[in-house]
C-alpha cells in the first residue's frame, strides 16, 4: 500500500464550545508514490504540478494524447515558474522531468496510490471513468475526485465499493490556492477521507473536512458574489468595470465578481450554479443568472474564448478616478452613524447632532446614510429631504471609493466634493434595493451562518476556508461581526419585502444569532 503515518493537528471543538487541539497520527500517501491524474486541463495541470512538486510521478490522463503532452509541458513550465521564485529547487524540477507522463489508457494507472479525477462536470461522465479506475488500481489506491459542486454519493453509485470514494476538491489555480476541501459521501469511508486529508496537509495545503451537501463550502458560500453582481448589470445595464472597481477599491476584494467570472469561465461558473439550485429543490436563492447563460450560449466565455463580460484582446477599461474640488463647511453627524471614520478624513468640520443618529446631514440638509436595502427615492419621501445612500465598504478609515445612490443628482455631486477632501471616489449607483456590496455582503454573511450550522463547522473553520479558497479580505463570518447581524437582518427583510419570493430570506440561525446579540465568528 502506498501509505505514510503522517503526524497532523486537529483543531475541534471540545467540551463548552472551546477549541481543542490534539495531534494524531493519520496514514497518507507516502512520498514517491505515483499518483494519476484523469483530465489534461488547466486545473488537472495545475493539481499534476502541485503533486510533482511533492516528489510524486505522475501520470497526466486524457483522451487526447496531444492534450495530455501539452500538459506535461504545462507542468514542467509552472515548476521552473516556481523555481524561479525560490518557491521549488531546481532537483524537483529536473526530477519532474522524466517523472510526470502523459498518458491515454487507464490502465497505465495500476500502480498509483492515489487518483484524482478532473474531468467534466458532469455525473455519468465521471461514474463511467471511476468504474474503470476502480478496476484499473489496486486495493490500496485512493480514488478521489475534485468535483466542485457534484454529489460524491450520486458519482461513487457506480464503484463496486462506493465507500472508496473521496472528494478532493482544489480552487483554481491549484499552485497557489491554499485550500483543498475534503469531502465525505454518506458512504465514504472515514479513515479513507483521513489519509485524503493528510496527504493534501503534506503537499502543503489547508484543508477543511465537509460532508457532501450541494457546493460544499466554499462554493455554497460563494453564490451570492457572483449573483447579486450579475443580477444589477442585468437589472440595470451598470458598466462591468465600473461594477468590478467599485469591489476591489470600496470592497478590499482582489478582483471583482465578473472579472473572476471571466476567469473561472461562464461555462463552469454558471454549471455550478445550475448544480447546487436543482440540488437545492429550484430555491430562489441559488437561480442562475439569465444574463450569464445568454453569455454561455454565445461562447462568450471569458478568458479561454478571448470574450466574456470583456473583450480580453484588449486591456480592460479602468473608470477614470478625477476628484472634484474638495468641499469645507459643517456636516451634522448622528453620534451612531458607521460613517464617522468615513468624514473624519475630510476637509469639513464636524459637528455631532443627538438628533440625527445613524445619519449624517451634509451642508445643503441633503441626509446621508449608510443603505438598509431601501431606496434612496423612497427614503427621501419618509425624511422630506434629499437622500443619499451609501454602499458598504471594507474600511471606512481607508477606503479609496465608496458606491452611492441618491435622490438628487445635485445631493450625490455634494457628497462627491465633500469627500474629495479624503481623496474618496464616488461611484454613482443605479437607485436599487442594497445597491451592490452590501446586498453581497449581507447574503454571503447569511450564507456562511447557516451552512456553518448545517455542516457543524466551527466558524474559524468556515472563515479560514472562504479566505483560503476565493482571496477574500474578510471571511463572511467576521464581516458578518463587523457590520453586526442585525443589520444584515433588516437589509436582507427589506429586500425580501421590496423583491418578495425567497431570495433574500434570513436563515434562521442567523436571525436567532441576531436578537441574542451574539458574535458570528466565534
Amino acid at each position: 500500500m502506498h501509505v505514510l503515518a503522517v503526524q497532523v493537528t486537529v483543531v475541534y471543538k471540545g467540551p463548552n464550545e472551546r477549541s481543542v487541539e490534539r495531534v494524531v497520527r493519520v496514514q497518507g500517501l507516502a512520498a514517491g508514490a505515483p499518483v494519476g491524474v484523469l483530465g489534461a486541463g488547466a486545473m488537472g495541470s495545475g493539481i499534476a504540478q502541485v503533486a510533482a512538486a511533492s516528489g510524486h510521478p505522475v501520470l497526466l490522463l486524457d483522451v487526447d494524447a496531444a492534450r495530455a503532452r501539452e500538459a506535461v509541458t504545462a507542468v514542467l513550465a509552472g515548476l521552473q515558474t516556481s523555481v524561479d521564485k525560490g518557491r521549488v529547487d531546481q532537483a524537483v524540477h529536473d526530477a519532474a522531468a522524466t517523472a510526470v507522463r502523459a498518458c491515454t489508457d487507464v490502465a497505465d494507472l495500476a500502480d498509483c496510490g492515489l487518483v484524482l479525477e478532473v474531468v467534466v462536470e458532469q455525473v455519468d461522465v465521471k461514474r463511467e471513468l471511476l468504474r474503470q479506475v476502480e478496476r484499473a488500481v489496486g486495493p490500496g489506491c485512493l480514488i478521489t475526485t475534485n468535483t466542485s459542486s457534484l454529489s460524491i454519493d450520486a458519482i461513487a453509485a457506480s464503484l463496486e465499493e462506493p465507500a472508496r470514494l473521496v472528494g478532493m476538491h482544489f480552487f483554481n489555480p491549484a499552485p497557489v490556492m491554499r485550500l483543498v476541501e475534503v469531502v465525505s459521501g454518506l458512504r465514504t469511508a472515514p479513515e479513507l477521507a483521513g489519509q485524503v486529508e493528510a496527504t493534501a496537509l503534506a503537499w502543503g495545503k489547508r484543508t477543511v473536512r465537509c460532508a457532501s451537501t450541494p457546493g460544499f463550502v466554499v462554493n455554497r458560500v460563494a453564490r451570492p458574489y457572483y449573483s447579486e453582481a450579475l443580477a444589477v448589470v442585468a437589472e440595470t445595464g451598470l458598466e462591468p468595470a465600473v461594477l468590478d472597481q467599485l469591489y476591489r477599491e470600496a470592497g478590499g476584494f482582489r478582483m471583482g465578481p465578473l472579472e473572476v467570472t471571466d476567469l473561472i469561465g461562464h461555462d463552469v461558473n454558471y454549471a455550478v450554479t445550475e448544480s447546487v439550485w436543482r440540488a437545492l429543490d429550484l430555491d430562489a436563492r441559488y437561480r442562475p443568472s439569465g444574463l450569464q447563460r445568454r453569455l454561455v450560449e454565445a461562447g462568450w466565455l471569458g478568458r479561454k474564448t478571448g470574450r466574456g463580460f470583456y473583450d480580453h484582446g484588449s486591456p480592460a477599461p479602468v473608470p477614470p478616478r478625477a476628484l472634484p474640488a474638495a468641499a469645507t463647511g459643517t456636516v451634522h453627524v448622528g453620534p451612531t452613524s458607521p460613517l464617522l471614520p468615513l468624514l473624519d478624513r475630510t476637509s469639513c468640520e464636524l459637528d455631532e447632532d443627538p438628533e440625527l443618529g445613524e445619519w449624517v446631514r451634509l451642508p445643503s440638509g441633503a441626509l446621508v446614510g449608510l443603505t438598509e436595502g431601501e431606496l434612496a427615492a423612497q427614503a427621501a419621501v419618509t425624511a422630506g429631504h434629499d437622500v443619499v445612500l451609501l454602499d458598504l465598504a471594507l474600511d471606512w478609515s481607508a477606503t479609496t471609493r465608496v458606491g452611492a445612490s441618491a435622490s438628487s443628482p445635485a445631493s450625490l455631486d455634494e457628497l462627491a466634493a465633500v469627500l474629495a477632501g479624503a481623496h474618496v471616489a464616488v461611484t454613482p449607483l443605479p437607485d436599487v434595493p442594497g445597491l451592490l456590496l452590501a446586498r453581497t455582503v449581507a447574503l454571503l454573511v447569511d450564507e456562511a451562518v447557516d451552512l456553518a450550522s448545517r455542516q457543524r463547522m466551527a466558524p474559524a473553520d468556515l472563515d479560514a476556508a472562504v479566505r483560503d479558497g476565493l482571496n477574500y479580505p474578510l471571511g463572511p463570518l467576521a464581516w458578518g461581526d463587523r457590520v453586526g447581524a442585525a443589520w444584515v437582518v433588516r437589509l436582507l427583510d427589506q429586500l425580501e419585502r421590496l423583491q418578495p419570493g425567497g431570495r433574500f430570506r434570513v436563515s434562521t440561525p442567523l436571525r436567532l444569532a441576531a436578537v441574542q446579540g451574539r458574535h458570528l465568528s466565534t
